[in-house]
């Protein structure tokens, strides 16, 4: 689809020079730049993931090879990570007992928070009130309902976000701390607590498990998004045993892949999804890419949440008529239609539903778009704002709390369900983007709703 022109002048959006994979920076002039849009893909060198035969103990495939590994999966999937010299890698992929030996891959969520905070005195951010989540609009709060925030790592002492989960996870064999701010800034928007400070989230009281996969700088890999999910099924049914139990796990990260090249990642999330876990995951903050070539918002076992302005935004730019309307999608957002052909049961690939991802896009003199971020918990306390899929993803997370509050008998794919038939303005929005990068994906799925996902019809019997 051709991008609409205003005059002679084609609207230019693209991801400032600080932005990430779905985090963007909401401060930065947005001019063109595709490489800074461009997604991680590289292959960790010679470290593999290796996925073993059901029953089979992973520790003992990987001393057959005196191989030390840096995880051990034993919940969600059973196997290992960690480095196989080239000279043993054949001999492992020839082991009975091996399944899958897959190559590691990086995947990120780069992008800190940067200013435009908020005041002491707590407020609803525009994304949480326009979905109808706002304080008193719902019956619900997400009381009872675990949340995994697998991210960088929530900020323990955010005074906002307490009481945390005391169980929690790092891949990287230290405290699941933040430092970073990336994951703080998720948590949130799920579940800011309604108290005087700050902000409130979507689920207020509900229970954010810290899940730390990625480190300092926003970076981790497949392995170590394999080891936090396998913790997550250890916490529901191995012997830590958490209460309250995890019913949604939310991922605001990813990379360029495909459906197949890790079918280890790709089983574990698998596995969460078939024992009643809902899986959110944020689209991807690129628009010249759909769902289907990123990972995991590629997988049909995923809720995807593509993004899209919470409010009206401003023009200050004469050639270009009106502004950029609320529920539009963001000039960033991936997105991807639902495929029916392409099918895990009734499940196919493609964003289930668009969220706030940013609270609005201004137009400048010069006929730029300006992202002004989702307000939401800082790193080391207060407020900051930030704009993307990482921020729509978190809006859908608190919703699914909600309803699994509302109904703890549902499954997965009945959230699905639910954030899809309660979705507003199915088959008029998310509205086109005035921009030249952006590009209609043939469906308008409609715009997250609390309330509609909340009254949504049971499922069928």
């Amino acid at each position: 689809m051709n991008s609409p022109r205003f005059g002679s002048f084609i609207l230019c959006a693209c991801l400032g020079a600080t932005s990430g994979m779905f985090a963007a920076d909401s401060s930065a002039e947005l001019t063109p730049a595709p490489s800074e849009r461009a997604l991680p893909s590289a292959i960790v060198p010679d470290q593999y993931i290796v996925q073993v035969v059901a029953g089979v103990n992973p520790r003992t495939v990987a001393a057959t090879f005196g191989i030390s590994p840096r995880h051990v999966y034993e919940h969600a999937v059973r196997g290992f990570a960690g480095y196989i010299p080239p000279g043993r890698l054949a001999a492992v992929r020839a082991d009975a007992r091996v399944v899958h030996v897959t190559p590691d891959r990086k995947v990120a969520a780069i992008g800190k928070p940067s200013g435009g905070g908020g005041g002491a005195a707590q407020v609803t951010p525009a994304g949480v009130e326009h979905i109808g989540a706002a304080p008193g609009v719902v019956a619900y709060s997400g009381a009872g309902i675990g949340v995994a925030v697998v991210d960088t790592g929530v900020d323990f002492n955010h005074a906002d976000l307490q009481p945390l989960a005391s169980a929690s996870f790092s891949a990287f064999g230290s405290s699941a701390l933040d430092n970073n701010g990336h994951g703080t800034h998720v948590a949130g928007t799920i579940a800011a607590r309604n108290n005087s400070i700050d902000v409130v989230g979507v689920a207020p009281a509900a229970t954010i498990y810290a899940v730390k996969v990625l480190d300092a700088a926003g970076s981790g890999s497949d392995a170590t998004v394999i080891a936090g999910l396998d913790w997550v099924a250890a916490a529901n049914t191995g012997p830590l045993a958490v209460i309250p139990r995890i019913r949604v796990v939310n991922m605001s990260l990813g990379r360029a892949g495909t459906l197949d090249d890790n079918s280890t990642l790709r089983a574990s999330v698998a596995a969460l999804r078939d024992s009643g876990v809902a899986v959110v995951v944020a689209a991807g903050n690129d628009a010249t890419l759909e769902v289907s070539q990123q990972v995991p918002s590629t997988y049909p076992e995923v809720i995807a949440i593509a993004s899209t302005t919470a409010k009206d935004g401003t023009n200050q730019y004469r050639f270009f008529s009106g502004v950029i309307k609320a529920d539009t999608a963001s000039y960033f957002t991936s997105d991807g239609a639902f495929d029916p052909e392409t099918v895990i049961g009734v499940n196919g690939i493609g964003v289930t539903v668009s969220g706030p991802g940013e609270d609005q896009e201004n137009i400048s003199k010069a006929g730029f778009l300006k992202s002004v971020g989702i307000l939401s918990t800082k790193l080391a306390g207060g407020t900051t704002r930030m704009s993307g899929t990482s921020m729509a993803a978190p809006h859908a997370a608190g919703v699914a709390a909600l309803v699994f509050q509302q109904n703890s008998t549902l499954g997965a794919e009945d959230i699905r369900d639910r954030l899809s038939a309660g979705a507003t303005n199915a088959g008029t929005t998310p509205l086109d983007s005035p921009t030249s990068g952006y590009t209609y994906d043939g469906a308008r799925e409609g715009v997250l709703n609390a309330p509609g996902a909340l009254a949504a019809p049971p499922p069928a019997p």
